[in-house]
């Protein structure tokens, strides 16, 4: 089973999950041409993508959906009312209704050999979710951004995975003290925000096990964080958390927000 960013960031998103013949992306938010290429340097062609899953409808995650759905006739995978928003971003262009999928939380849907699980997450979007997905020989990968604040029920939703790209967004101390204005910082910090550096170390703290293969952090705020604070924060989270793990027995990485980063493998 393999896991491939091809952007995470706050100026676009867009993963890719895939096990034998099934390949699927979790959001589409950077250009189609962005995604065609990252999947041609793995021998994977855009036309071989049996879905897109969204997460929720801010630009940064849809922004190349329009395209990339056309040109291949992709089904895409959202909540209702997820679904209903795209539908009426005119900057994304006229699709077919028939791609149109909707999904519910807490139910789990089957895509070729992969199982798909979307579960709710606190953001200031219509109906949120984030992914696990899971393969026939039992490997798991979450893909879990957007978060505002983790609670049991999303912790439950991450338990037993091999591998799992979460968000790492901001530093609080760069977010106060930088140039964003009060009400934008107060949106970010609050219960449907984002999750700081710190928080992530500390729901890593939660979920992590034997499993646990890779860790990737993601969705970097490009004013106010950078990959060795988010790296060397969550690592001293784990370092210094209530568990048995150490950071040395995870391989630790950061998503690049523009680039896409090494395939992952578990």
């Amino acid at each position: 089973m393999r896991l491939y960013s091809i952007a995470s960031g706050s100026s676009g998103n867009c993963i890719y999950v895939g096990d034998g013949d099934t390949h699927i992306l979790i959001d589409a938010g950077v250009s189609c041409k962005k995604i065609e290429t990252a999947l041609k340097e793995n021998d994977i062609s855009a036309g071989d993508i049996q879905g897109i899953f969204v997460t929720h409808e801010h630009s940064d995650h849809i922004c190349g959906l329009g395209v990339l759905a056309r040109r291949y006739h992709i089904p895409i995978y959202a909540t209702y009312e997820t679904l209903e928003r795209i539908k009426r971003c005119k900057t994304l262009g006229e699709m077919d209704d028939s791609l149109f999928n909707p999904i519910f939380a807490n139910l789990n849907m089957q895509i070729g050999d992969l199982m798909i699980h979307p579960f709710s997450i606190p953001h200031d979007a219509v109906n949120p979710v984030a992914y696990r997905v899971t393969s026939r020989d039992n490997k798991s990968i979450a893909v879990a951004t957007d978060i505002g604040f983790f609670n049991d029920y999303i912790v439950e939703n991450l338990m037993g995975l091999d591998a799992i790209l979460i968000e790492a967004n901001h530093d609080v101390h760069m977010l106060q003290t930088g140039p964003y204005p009060y009400v934008l910082k107060q949106r970010i910090l609050g219960n449907h925000g984002h999750l700081s550096n710190e928080n992530s170390g500390k729901l890593l703290n939660r979920i992590l096990n034997d499993k646990l293969k890779y860790i990737l952090l993601g969705h970097l705020s490009k004013e106010n964080n950078y990959e060795e604070l988010a790296y060397e924060t969550v690592r001293l989270e784990i370092a210094m958390g209530d568990n048995e793990y150490r950071t040395r027995e995870i391989p630790i990485k950061v998503a690049r927000r523009d680039f896409p980063t090494e395939m992952i493998t578990v």
